[in-house]
């Protein structure tokens, strides 16, 4: 996919603009839902210029010029965390019921390998098990919530033994 740049475009389209009519640049304003951050710009100067009212703007804030320059592969791209392994699971199951355990208590965390296992769970060999991930800061407070579940697990069992 070709890069666009946008210097270019805000001089192609302000020439474009200049040669419109008032009403044409208020029907394009009615839809400026579609138009680029770019586009959007470059319409507003040219109505400011005209001394046209730009209420017709659907909703659009002023556009920030450092934003206007970023892509929209950079807005929309994925966004890469740095998450840490807190614990492996062999047992699907058992890193859900953990994952259970973080979310409850506030704690945004994810499993990773999880589908893997889910399609064949010897991959889990493989993989090195299902892993529960969560970000750096929330390390400590999600080892603690888990070690809690399991001591408490370990004490159900027990108990459930004696009876």
């Amino acid at each position: 996919m070709a890069m666009i740049d946008p210097e270019q475009e805000r001089k192609r389209l302000a020439e474009f603009y200049s040669h419109q009519t008032d009403g044409e640049l208020e029907r394009v304003a009615q839809e400026s839902g579609s138009l680029t951050d770019v586009a959007l710009q470059t319409l507003r100067a040219e109505m400011a210029n005209r001394g046209l009212t730009q209420d017709s703007i659907e909703g659009a804030p002023d556009a920030d010029p450092a934003e206007v320059d970023r892509t929209d592969a950079d807005r929309d791209g994925p966004e890469f965390r740095d998450l840490v392994v807190v614990r492996s699971y062999w047992n699907l199951l058992e890193a859900e019921l953990a994952k259970g355990a973080l979310d409850a208590a506030g704690i945004e965390c994810f499993l990773f390998d999880d589908n893997m296992v889910r399609l064949d769970w010897f991959n889990a060999n493989a993989l090195g098990g299902v892993k529960l991930r969560v970000e750096p800061q929330d390390a400590e407070a999600a080892q603690r919530i888990l070690d809690e579940c399991a001591a408490e697990s370990a004490s159900s069992d027990e108990a459930d033994s004696e009876s």
